[in-house]
């Protein structure tokens, strides 16, 4: 239940604060009594009334003073003033008027319109107090909402940052907390998958810059479609090569399985981007690096460009059995081949000398996976 309106009565004769106070106090009002404009201002700042009836003549300040340090002071600009005066209506009203009073009443006063008057002056002040609640509100909600919009657009900055690294539902997971920040640096065993065009080196020299770029679009585009299938993390588009690992940032079951299936869809794909390719006598093939091992990985780069790397010697081995394969191989090693020995189908090269691999390195070409 609403709490009943402060009522402060100013005068400096007794008997007028009495009945004023009787008067208001039997209609349900809360009232206080002041004597002078100074205590009327000490008053106002101490229980903060919701109106005041202010005489005009008193020792001191008087009501006309008192009303102006009223409409002065920020904190009290709106708060409604009637005065009350004996004094010559006409002249007193318009005096009261420009020291900002609300309402005038003259005395002797009839009951009923000092009511009438009051009533009004309260409605309008409910409505201001209302009308400034509802401010202050929407202000708080504005706050809170540019507060949101905020924490969403860094959010969705963070999430187009990921997105450049991730599959997007992995992307989202990260941004729900479903996982750690994988940009900290981290150690894992991955999957790496190493793809490059062969001849496109020469292809880059003869061709015209928009075919070379429009090759290049047609590669990434195909490729970019199969990472995103099979989930893996793209590590960079290097012009024609490209590398992609999996288990990371996320394990996953059967990592190196999914990076060959990966790596024999491309491989279909792109004998189908060769064959028309070479049909507009562009002389391009593809080959494939696949390896297993531990490689350290995270955030490289710096301050607004970086990169999502792994790094060892896992990546180094994936690009020198791609630089190896010939036209159409996916070659992988023996360590990498003891994951999927059941289910795939491959062809023993024999041992290749790698540089940066002070052992050769016994090396097959994946033909087939089966389903496992």
């Amino acid at each position: 239940m609403k709490a009943p309106a402060h009522i402060l009565v100013v005068d400096d004769i007794t008997q007028n604060v009495k009945l004023l106070v009787d008067l208001l106090a039997a209609k349900g009002y809360q009232v206080q009594g002041a004597s002078s404009g100074e205590q009327a201002l000490a008053a106002i700042a101490d229980s903060a009334p919701d109106l005041v009836l202010l005489d005009v003549v008193m020792p001191g300040l008087d009501g006309y003073e008192v009303c102006r340090r009223i409409r002065t002071n920020p904190a009290t600009r709106m708060l409604p003033v009637i005065m009350v005066t004996a004094l010559d209506p006409t002249s007193e009203r318009v005096k009261g008027i420009e020291s900002g009073a609300d309402d005038f009443i003259t005395k002797p006063f009839s009951h009923a319109e000092l009511l009438a008057r009051v009533r009004s002056l309260l409605r309008i002040k409910d409505l201001h107090d209302t009308v400034e609640a509802q401010a202050q509100e929407l202000a708080h909600w504005n706050k809170e909402l540019l507060k949101r919009v905020e924490e969403q657009v860094a959010q969705l900055e963070r999430l187009s940052r990921l997105k450049r690294f991730f599959s997007p539902q992995l992307a989202e997971l990260i941004i729900r907390g479903g996982t750690e920040d994988p940009l900290i640096s981290h150690r894992r065993e991955i999957t790496v998958v190493f793809l490059d065009l062969r001849g496109f080196t020469h292809f880059a020299e003869v061709a015209e810059p928009d075919e070379v770029m429009r090759v290049l679009r047609e590669y990434h585009a195909a490729m970019g479609e199969l990472i995103l299938e099979y989930e893996g993390t793209l590590e960079r588009f290097a012009g024609d090569g490209i590398m992609v690992f999996f288990n990371d940032p996320l394990p996953i079951d059967d990592p190196v399985g999914r990076a060959v299936a990966m790596a024999l869809a491309m491989r279909a794909r792109i004998r189908r981007l060769v064959e028309r390719w070479n049909a507009r006598g562009f002389e391009l093939d593809f080959g494939f690096g696949i390896a297993q091992g531990q490689a350290t990985l995270g955030a490289i780069g710096f301050e607004g460009r970086s990169d999502y790397a792994a790094i060892g010697s896992v990546t180094n081995l994936a690009a020198r059995l791609c630089a190896e394969a010939r036209a159409g191989q996916a070659l992988t090693d023996q360590n990498t081949l003891r994951a999927i020995k059941h289910r795939a189908q491959v062809k023993p090269l024999g041992d290749l000398t790698l540089r940066g691999f002070s052992h050769p390195i016994p090396a097959f070409d994946i033909l087939e996976l089966r389903p496992r």
